[in-house]
């Protein structure tokens, strides 16, 4: 990390220290909830003393500035309501110096600033530093008072970190917190090389909206815009000002317009301050997508974006065949059947489907299984049903097989599909499939694509490369006559000894068949019942 404020520390080591602060490594993730909220309002309160300082060079002092402020929040980003009694000291100075009562004073704070702010409500003040359970104060004041100090030790000004410095320490904290959070971590957080290469073969172009359905933390929104920016300034030439000598600043093109939605409350509350803290503008609303998708036009129907990205949470097993049948939105087309309650992963992909306008594009990462199961089997499956219907509609681009072990909630590898409604004339009738399941490094405690590895998968998706034991492009014909498996690994075999199917996909799908045998055998007895048969 390039800036060190000072202090010979990179931010991404400190901002850990201070997490660690509270109890150590061990039990920051429990905190995850107070220290995340705190750090952002540390940057809030620098940013804010920037603002006034710039104010007050042109009036005159800080105590002019604080009553310019107060009276037209217009002239700073974010109006905090904390002024020191010395208008020289910084305004993060009224939360250090809390002495007794720590808890329900930084409450009390962060409350104020967020009735300041209706862009802050419900992100920073839904969380009560003087929550009490069984008795005991959830963190007490020593741990609450031991963190305070702990990020006090770094300024995070405009001019001591850079906005994408600060955010990706952010986004450091956050994955530490996934390393440690067992199955929830993979509710708000995919591995940053994941979110890097699902934004790289997207490509999206300045001005575009996108859209993630189960943002998590927003780690997939936030690296479609920075895939954006590098591309743009990639592509513009480095040209001499003219008598100048010096090199002309780029010039500037639209942000992305960003969208998400999340179900938990938590995780919507980390979307909107990992956004924030990265400098950049979104909408996150909060619910259950899949049954109250809250991006709609002014029809009432599902709103359409440029590109989809999402991750969401594999095999999920909630959804009832009266979730797909009741649906007003034309999710789930005729022809195209429901994938069955054992899991919603191809229910996902119709609904980003259908959040796709005519050239629309997305990038899905979802369970190795959903690839594959069904296909061989005697009979009928709803996945495969589903998965079939993609495929004959030419809208699948390519599928990406993963290395194992990246995921913090799982060591199962994943892929990534990708889909095009408008797919170049020469790519219809075909799948582009990569398997790199042996493009990683060992890492403690998760594999990890190194920066070589995402250029190689990105730059062989986006240019539909084909390498032996890495990649191919495969027919329709052939996908039908192996019964719609769209597996990399059907196809692609990374070393001679590689003939069969991972063993955990093998189990996955017989699992399924099973639940899918005991619904059958279920909805027959109750038939039977019905008729006086066996009753």
């Amino acid at each position: 990390m390039a800036n060190n404020n000072g202090r010979g520390k990179s931010l991404e080591s400190w901002i850990w220290d201070a997490a660690c602060s509270i109890r150590g490594a061990k039990d920051a993730p429990k905190y995850k909830d107070y220290i995340l909220p705190l750090i952002f309002t540390k940057r809030l309160c620098d940013v804010f003393d920037d603002e006034v300082d710039r104010i007050a060079a042109e009036v005159g002092s800080r105590q002019k500035a604080f009553q310019l402020v107060k009276a037209d929040h217009k002239l700073v980003r974010f109006y905090l309501p904390l002024l020191p009694k010395n208008p020289e000291e910084p305004v993060w100075s009224i939360i250090r110096k809390l002495s007794s009562r720590i808890g329900e004073g930084v409450t009390t704070h962060m409350r104020a600033i967020a009735k300041e702010n209706p862009r802050l409500q419900g992100i920073i003040d839904r969380v009560d530093f003087n929550a009490i359970t069984h008795g005991q104060r959830d963190i007490d004041d020593d741990r609450l008072s031991n963190l305070i100090e702990a990020i006090s030790t770094k300024r995070l000004g405009l001019e001591d970190v850079e906005a994408d410095i600060i955010g990706k320490s952010y986004e450091y904290l956050i994955r530490k917190f996934a390393e440690g959070g067992g199955q929830s971590a993979g509710e708000f957080y995919t591995p940053p090389e994941v979110g890097a290469i699902m934004s790289k073969v997207l490509q999206p172009e300045p001005g575009m909206e996108i859209y993630d359905p189960c943002c998590g933390s927003g780690g997939l929104l936030i690296k479609c815009e920075i895939a954006m920016e590098e591309k743009r300034r990639a592509d513009i030439p480095v040209r001499q000002s003219k008598g100048s000598g010096g090199l002309e600043n780029p010039p500037s093109f639209a942000p992305l317009k960003l969208y998400g939605q999340e179900y938990t409350a938590d995780t919507w509350a980390m979307a909107n301050m990992n956004m924030i803290i990265h400098d950049m503008e979104g909408e996150i609303e909060i619910g259950d997508t899949f049954k109250n998708p809250k991006f709609r036009n002014k029809q009432g129907k599902l709103r359409t974006f440029d590109r989809v990205v999402a991750n969401p949470m594999w095999n999920q097993d909630w959804f009832t065949e009266a979730d797909y049948d009741n649906d007003e939105l034309d999710r789930f087309p005729a022809g195209a059947g429901f994938p069955g309650k054992s899991s919603a992963d191809w229910g996902w992909v119709q609904h980003m489907h259908a959040s796709l306008n005519e050239k629309g594009r997305a990038a899905v990462v979802l369970d190795t299984g959903a690839a594959s199961r069904g296909s061989g089997n005697a009979g009928t499956n709803k996945e495969k049903t589903v998965r079939q219907w993609f495929v004959d509609h030419d809208l699948i681009e390519s599928v990406l097989y993963l290395p194992e072990n990246l995921f913090y909630n799982t060591t199962a590898p994943g892929i990534v599909l990708f889909l095009n409604k408008a797919k170049p004339k020469e790519r219809r009738g075909k799948v582009f499939l990569v398997n790199a399941s042996q493009v990683f490094e060992k890492g403690d405690p998760k594999n990890f694509i190194p920066e070589e590895g995402i250029r190689r998968i990105a730059d062989t998706l986006i240019e539909w490369r084909e390498e032996e034991k890495l990649s191919r492009i495969v027919d329709h014909a052939e996908l039908k006559k192996n019964d719609y498996n769209i597996s990399p690994s059907r196809y692609i075999h990374t070393s001679e000894a590689e003939t069969y199917r991972p063993i955990a996909e093998i189990v996955q799908e017989l699992d399924v068949i099973e639940a899918e045998a005991r619904e059958t055998d279920k909805a027959l007895r109750n038939i039977l019942k019905k008729l006086g048969i066996g009753a």
